[in-house]
């Protein structure tokens, strides 16, 4: 068994090293069309080529001598194979390399894509530089066949293999000389580079639409309006007033008319636990729908802050069609509440018709409610604690000037919907209370 160890040992290649997965990896890329080729300009750390045997020389040093047919299997195995490059809907293939090298960590080349594919095609570091393998870089030009630089290009990443966690640097320069930025953690799957109104109508949609479905906080937020509300007419003008609140608050935070500071984020998540809170106890108390709306639309003025976290970092997917995505954004989000609704209240009509008497099924069904809202609150309030008070600075003040726009815009349709909407009928502003009188009065006839 120790001369097999020892035969073993003995084949091990000298001076070369191999590596496990990093934990953090930042990928560069610029993509530029140009007449009938694609230009791909990448840079990745060199630790993350795993299962290449990379030449080393004394002290760890990286031997550049004997590098080159690494880098060059490095990218294709690691790079040219894993990315996906569309033209239209033609997958790009059989790229060609044209150029690769190692290049020291202090190199800012890629911060334009003139200096970086100057530099990729540059000479190669001389053979007696020092520089340990774990901190050299490697960059990598690209070509790919298309038929015309004015075609539509997407992207599907694929380098979340390079490391634990991934960020993505894409920039991309189509012929109008607009630069294109984005910058994502992970592979969000096929990203168009220069998209349309239409793939962004239906990628913003799909996004509202699965958020509010995904989303428990505001699922439970739903469920604690429908409880006691679930007829049509009742529902109406509840559902419409949060709609129009988160959807003011959603495009107003999403256009920058939202403090940035990093305790905005918990308190809002905060808010929106106490919000669901405060209905699940309303419904306990007994809810009216003269003032329900008027309650359900400041509420859902804080929930269209939590909205607009998740379209911070999609809306470099949007390209130039800002208002697109908000209104799409908007329409998914009414598509689920609407599922959600459709679910819902047949569902409760059968669990107060056959299991369990209506008041009674209100307060249990609330009581739960306020249950898990009450330690979202707790737990996101301490989270919020630990940013202490805010420092009294003029990014505090106008933060707060914001706001009272919003206060403002508030209070002036809380006026306009008093001028404007007819007065309630009794019927509907008090549905539980008619039910149960003639229930009631029913009963006694019997």
């Amino acid at each position: 068994m120790k001369n097999i160890f020892a035969i073993l040992f003995l084949l091990v290649p000298v001076g070369v090293t191999g590596h496990e997965i990093p934990s953090d990896v930042t990928v560069r890329v610029f993509i530029r069309p140009v007449g009938n080729r694609l230009e791909l300009l990448v840079r990745v750390p060199l630790e993350a080529m795993r299962d290449m045997q990379v030449p080393t020389r004394e002290q760890g040093y990286l031997d550049l001598s004997r590098v080159d047919d690494v880098l060059r299997d490095a990218a294709i195995l690691w790079i040219a194979d894993y990315v996906e490059l569309y033209e239209g809907e033609t997958l790009l293939r059989n790229p060609e390399l044209v150029a690769v090298r190692a290049s020291l960590p202090s190199n800012v080349a890629f911060a334009r894509y003139e200096t970086a594919r100057a530099h990729v095609t540059s000479a190669p570091l001389s053979a007696d530089t020092e520089i340990y393998w774990e901190q050299a870089v490697l960059d990598v030009l690209f070509e790919y066949p298309i038929r015309s630089e004015a075609s539509e290009f997407s992207i599907n990443p694929g380098l979340e293999r390079l490391g634990i966690r991934v960020i993505n640097i894409i920039r991309f320069l189509p012929p109008d000389g607009i630069v294109r930025e984005l910058d994502f953690p992970g592979n969000p799957g096929r990203i168009p580079l220069d998209p349309n109104w239409g793939q962004v109508a239906f990628r913003f949609s799909e996004l509202g639409f699965f958020h509010i479905l995904d989303g428990l906080d505001h699922l439970l937020f739903l469920f604690c309006l429908v409880i006691p509300f679930r007829r049509f007419r009742s529902l109406v003008v509840i559902v419409t007033s949060f709609t129009v609140a988160h959807s003011i608050t959603l495009i107003a935070s999403s256009l920058g008319y939202a403090p940035d500071a990093l305790w905005f984020p918990p308190l809002i998540e905060t808010l929106i636990a106490l919000s669901i809170l405060y209905m699940a106890f309303e419904n306990i108390a007994g809810a009216r729908l003269k003032r329900r709306w008027l309650i359900t639309f400041g509420f859902g003025l804080i929930h269209g802050f939590g909205f607009s976290f998740v379209l911070r970092e999609t809306f470099q997917f949007a390209g130039s069609h800002l208002v697109t995505s908000l209104l799409s954004f908007n329409v998914g989000v009414e598509l689920g509440q609407l599922l959600v609704l459709v679910l819902i209240i047949p569902a409760l009509e059968l669990f107060f018709r056959y299991g369990v008497a209506e008041r009674m099924g209100t307060i249990f069904l609330s009581a739960l409610v306020a249950h898990s809202a009450w330690h979202w609150m707790v737990e996101r309030g301490s989270a919020l604690s630990q940013f202490g008070w805010p420092v009294m600075d003029a990014a505090f003040f106008a933060g707060v000037l914001q706001l009272l726009m919003f206060a403002v815009l508030f209070a002036a349709f809380v006026w306009l919907w008093g001028v404007l909407r007819p007065p309630a009928r009794e019927d509907e502003a008090a549905p539980l209370e008619a039910e149960k009188q003639g229930v009631a009065h029913s009963s006694r006839e019997a």
